[in-house]
């Protein structure tokens, strides 16, 4: 009631404005006590707001400018809802700072989930060895903060389209997937929706992860990124190979750190019969113990065949990861084979030929 009592007379006192000078001037005045207000607010947050506060000081910090936006659109609203204006003018106005109310609280929420999941991964660090946990823990989170991004979007554009008469149907649609305009949405959609929920799928029963090393089509790679779409694949020689999410709920991949970072890693000889077989786990024993990519768990060699001019010999070393699985892996090839060389040159394969004796 006093406020009105104050816009009666300040009215009055400028009877010679023009009613859009009046509103200009409500506005700028509805700006003025929005700004200083913030400021106030925004201090009294920041002294009870310690650095202990790690969720909600960032999001201050992140937010102010979304915020004080904010609190302007609400400021001129009010000012235009009391000002001298024509009832046309006055709902243009009102419909376009709610689009603008709403797609602040859009960024805000955007904001909000950035922060949540960066302080999230931070308790877990993917740079140790044994990376597994930390690993799990940053695929969940990115592809869920991800999902939850685009249906922050699609909410906000939903809510933003709802406030147009002409496209309200089309908002709706959105939000309850539902009516005509939801079904062409649907399918013109459903490439970006499947590989989503592919996503989502993926998130929360992690058939790959984070820098897991797989083998798709054919190639080896570690897992760079996954987005809500597809996943970058970066390949030992640095190409990348990108590979939509749904790939992995439809066909078969090999998956080197499912469980554990641990590998076996196979060497396979064919040599002659004569080779020392005691002598090669001698060797083999050797060049394990004077290496650091031996984790000191696993160490065989095994006749795994008998061919018709060689023997397949099987060597198996255990490493920490497949890097250095595939490091020890060429290690022991080099060794053994320039040892036999060397040392046992008859254990090298040999074609022989037995001459008939020459007739009389």
């Amino acid at each position: 009631m006093q406020i009105e009592t104050l816009l009666a007379a300040a009215r009055q006192h400028l009877g010679w404005a023009p009613s859009w000078l009046f509103g200009l001037i409500l506005i700028g005045l509805a700006l003025a006590v929005a700004l200083a207000a913030y400021g106030g607010v925004v201090r009294i947050l920041r002294k009870r707001l310690t650095a202990e506060d790690s969720f909600w000081r960032p999001l201050l910090l992140r937010t102010r400018r979304t915020a004080r936006l904010a609190l302007c659109i609400g400021a001129v609203a009010w000012a235009v809802h009391v000002a001298p204006m024509p009832e046309r003018q006055e709902a243009l106005a009102h419909h376009g700072l709610l689009v603008a109310f709403i797609v602040l609280v859009g960024m805000a929420a955007m904001s909000a989930l950035d922060i949540a999941s960066t302080l999230y991964l931070g308790r877990y660090r993917i740079d140790v060895s044994d990376n597994l946990e930390a690993r799990k823990h940053q695929t969940q989170v990115r592809i869920l903060r991800r999902a939850a991004a685009t249906l922050v979007v699609i909410l906000t554009i939903a809510f933003a389209l709802m406030t147009v008469p002409g496209v309200r149907q089309l908002g709706v649609s959105l939000l309850a997937a539902g009516g005509a305009a939801g079904i062409i949405v649907g399918l013109a959609l459903q490439p970006v929706l499947s590989n989503l929920l592919a996503g989502v799928q993926i998130a929360l029963t992690q058939p790959i992860r984070i820098d897991d090393a797989l083998i798709v089509e054919g190639e080896w790679g570690r897992v760079e990124e996954i987005t809500s779409t597809y996943v970058v694949i970066r390949i030992w020689d640095l190409r990348r190979l990108i590979v939509p999410l749904k790939y992995f709920m439809e066909k078969p991949f090999q998956n080197w750190t499912r469980e554990s970072a641990e590998l076996l890693g196979v060497v396979m000889l064919y040599l002659d019969y004569r080779a020392p077989v005691e002598a090669i786990r001698e060797r083999l024993a050797g060049i394990l113990a004077g290496t650091g990519l031996w984790d000191g768990k696993v160490s065989v060699v095994q006749v795994t065949d008998a061919r018709e001019r060689t023997m397949e010999v099987r060597i198996l070393a255990s490493a920490r990861s497949s890097g250095e699985a595939f490091d020890l892996r060429c290690l022991i090839r080099e060794q053994i084979i320039g040892w036999l060389r060397e040392a046992h040159p008859e254990a090298l394969p040999h074609a022989r030929l037995q001459l008939a004796p020459a007739e009389p």
